[in-house]
């Protein structure tokens, strides 16, 4: 990325009055020792000399609220700023989503990406939140039958397939139980935020500043509502939202209907390149015609399962959706599915871990639904369309959870200071509507939103001027833009 000087920085709000972030009052807190860094694990990368990245390790407690009581292990990396001692701003926490992202590598590949202003200004700190990568993993074995290949069709169609569908949660929950074991109820994200506040202490930093994407959004705002005098900017980028995880999930599975027709429509205003056909019903039946066969005759371990993974997968990022009308194309043409496969495995350790930490976490983060309404549910969005995708529906699982937890996590706090919220407008994977409640509860905040944007990440993740300058505007001086902020996004993908 080229380098945006700060004075351009400025520039992008210019036409509108601005306000500065006060100096937030720090509550008194004995520090946690300070953290030893040295090398890192293969998994971490090499930024670009003439910066490096080091790593530590730092031990929490297990449960905040039993601090003599049993403890774990975070691994944390920092990549300092390259600007001088005058321009540093302290430190900036980075989170990559999930839940069950692993943030270690994050502070490099992320910081990589950032204006150079930024990368300046901040030491990038990421950490794997407990209980996923290097930071006392969690593990929930065959979790339901996930992970066989092929794995059994994710959209129940009738009554005994829907017994089916719950008695897969009910086991998946029971695999957690029995991995997790006395860990279950504490790999939660109220327990995360005060790892971030231990984290911010061995550092010897007075304030959090923080850049959390998709999950790391929700991971900040339950931040500033437990630590809300110890937040300072904090940048919240594709919004998960304040509801439960489960009305999430429901409300991403109904986005992704949305993307998918506009996916549909795309590819048939482009018939000489693809092939599926000029119009979008057209597509929408070689579409059909592709996961019918393979929920038939699955093709290499490849049946509807894995079909419906590698879907969701290239909805939510436009740079994938010519790999997938190839794809489809293919697949009717030779018969192969390799241009179906995502590159990344599903099945191997760091993807068992990912899957088993989401569970765990969004189910410790709030009561799950009943199984009668999850049923309901997959109704109503199948009276929407027949063939749904309901891979996002992580948190169904909670609805056989063995540690219910009371309440929900709290999120925002109208003692924290403004704090600016980043959405693409038809992200179907974190949708804008969650950015515009999560809004309500941060007073002061603005929402900077990239329109005719289809894609989940914008911030330093799109190349947009506009997006990028705003925030780093706020990251470098304070700068809150008196009202929210609209950016012309690059509309729908072109096709080579």
């Amino acid at each position: 990325m080229p380098r945006v000087h700060r004075s351009a920085l400025l520039c992008v709000l210019a036409a509108t009055a601005a306000t500065v972030l006060p100096a937030a009052p720090v509550r008194a807190a004995a520090p946690p020792p300070a953290l030893r860094f040295g090398a890192c694990p293969a998994s971490v990368p090499a930024p670009p000399a003439p910066d490096r990245v080091e790593c530590a390790r730092m031990s929490v407690p297990l449960d905040w609220d039993a601090p003599r009581g049993p403890r774990i292990e975070l691994a944390v990396s920092r990549v300092r700023a390259s600007g001088t001692p005058a321009e540093r701003r302290g430190v900036l926490l980075v989170n990559p989503g999930g839940p069950g992202g692993s943030g270690l590598p994050y502070a490099v590949t992320k910081r990589a990406k950032l204006p150079e202003d930024v990368r300046r200004a901040y030491d990038v700190v990421g950490f794997d939140p407990r209980g996923t990568g290097l930071s006392t993993p969690a593990g929930c074995g065959p979790m339901g039958g996930l992970f066989d290949s092929p794995g059994a069709d994710p959209v129940p169609v009738g009554p005994a397939a829907e017994r089916a569908y719950l008695d897969r949660l009910r086991r998946m929950a029971g695999d957690c139980a029995a991995g997790a074991r006395e860990r279950l109820p504490y790999l939660s994200t109220e327990q995360t935020a005060r790892d971030m506040d231990a984290i911010r202490a061995a550092l010897g930093e007075r304030e959090t500043n923080f850049l959390g994407v998709s999950y790391g959004s929700y991971l900040g705002a339950a931040y500033t509502a437990r630590f809300p005098h110890r937040t300072g900017r904090m940048v919240l980028d594709s919004v998960v939202g304040p509801g439960s995880w489960y009305d999430f999930d429901v409300l991403q599975s109904r986005a992704l209907l949305r993307q998918r027709e506009t996916f549909f429509a795309w590819t048939a205003a482009h018939p000489a390149r693809f092939g599926l056909g000029d119009t979008s019903a057209a597509v929408r039946r070689a579409y059909l015609r592709v996961r019918a066969g393979l929920a038939e005759r699955p093709v290499g371990g490849f049946g509807p399962a894995e079909f419906d993974r590698a879907v969701y997968r290239a909805l939510g990022r436009t740079e994938r959706w010519a790999g997938l009308a190839d794809g489809l194309a293919a697949r009717l043409r030779d018969g192969g599915v390799d241009g179906l496969r995502p590159a990344d495995p599903f099945d191997g350790p760091a993807s068992r871990t990912y899957e088993a930490a989401n569970r765990i976490v969004k189910c410790a983060d709030g009561p799950g639904p009943t199984p009668r309404r999850i049923v309901a549910d997959i109704r109503r969005t199948r009276r929407l369309d027949p063939q749904p995708v309901l891979t996002g529906m992580e948190a169904s699982t909670c609805a056989y959870w063995h540690h219910r937890p009371a309440r929900r996590t709290p999120l925002g706090s109208p003692d924290a200071p403004p704090v600016l919220l980043v959405a693409s407008a038809h992200d179907p994977v974190t949708p804008v509507e969650g950015a515009h409640r999560l809004r309500r509860t941060l007073p002061g905040s603005r929402l900077v939103v990239l329109d005719d944007d289809y894609s989940h990440g914008v911030f330093a993740s799109r190349g947009d001027t506009c997006v990028d300058g705003t925030v780093a505007a706020y990251l470098l001086d304070g700068t809150v833009p008196a009202t929210d902020v609209r950016c012309a996004g690059p509309g729908l993908p072109a096709t080579s």
